[in-house]
């Protein structure tokens, strides 16, 4: 049974760049998990600050719900942090809780954001923390005095304008058979309803690259990733 671990920094990143990752992972038989550093509450909202009279608390319980629904969709476990956002500051009790979580769920794959984002500044921070908890978690792949669990292989989901982030894809994900189920957990977000077209058709496009590499002509929609780690196999 594969496990996929994805960290997000902000509530929803993990639908818009992984949820097809997380509904083909469930319906093969294997297991995810999202944690969620933060809900997005004050960058990521924007939507839900034009209501007049919101308030911090009333939006967070909105992401949280929206959060919640989404991975139930997909099929996935979700956990929030709550640490806040913009900016997202990750103190040593939170890098070690998601150690924590690193070691007990022992993903197969760990998701994260790129190290780099110009227009994000907890996207990076995400990363970091990710990076760390992983080194930790897998003692770097050598036996440690500590608890540690098997490496996982490490990606990175696209971001948002991937040229302006280092972003170069060398995984395509075909997503077409749980296409549907990553529509319907992308409309729960109505905080960013105007993502949903974005990203909708975003998945063509690497479908499109998809097809032209593989030969496949029935892959309708995919996701892009990028390794963080060389892939070691036993043979070509």
């Amino acid at each position: 049974m594969k496990r996929l671990l994805v960290v997000s920094a902000h509530a929803a990143d993990f639908v818009w760049r992984a949820g097809g990752a997380i509904a083909l992972t469930v319906a093969q038989g294997g297991k995810a998990l999202v944690v969620a550093l933060s809900y997005g509450e004050r960058g990521e909202s924007g939507e839900l600050w034009k209501e007049p009279g919101q308030t911090l608390e009333r939006v967070k319980a909105i992401r949280h719900q929206e959060a919640s629904r989404a991975a139930e969709i997909l099929g996935a476990d979700f956990l929030p942090l709550d640490l806040g956002d913009y900016p997202l500051r990750v103190d040593e009790g939170a890098q070690e809780r998601l150690v924590e979580v690193l070691v007990d769920f022992a993903p197969d794959v760990l998701i994260t954001h790129t190290p780099r984002d110009p227009f994000n500044p907890d996207h990076p921070v995400a990363y970091e923390v990710t990076e760390r908890a992983r080194q930790l978690a897998t003692g770097s792949g050598v036996a440690s005095a500590f608890r540690t669990v098997r490496p996982p292989e490490f990606l990175l989901f696209e971001p948002h304008q991937p040229e302006l982030c280092g972003f170069m894809p060398d995984l395509f994900l075909d997503i077409t058979p749980v296409w549907e189920k990553k529509l319907a957990a992308m409309q729960v977000f109505a905080s960013q309803g105007y993502l949903q077209r974005y990203y909708a058709e975003r998945a063509e496009h690497r479908a499109n690259h998809a097809r032209r590499i593989s030969g496949w002509p029935d892959i309708a929609r995919a996701e892009a990733f990028q390794r963080v780690l060389p892939q070691v196999v036993r043979s070509l």
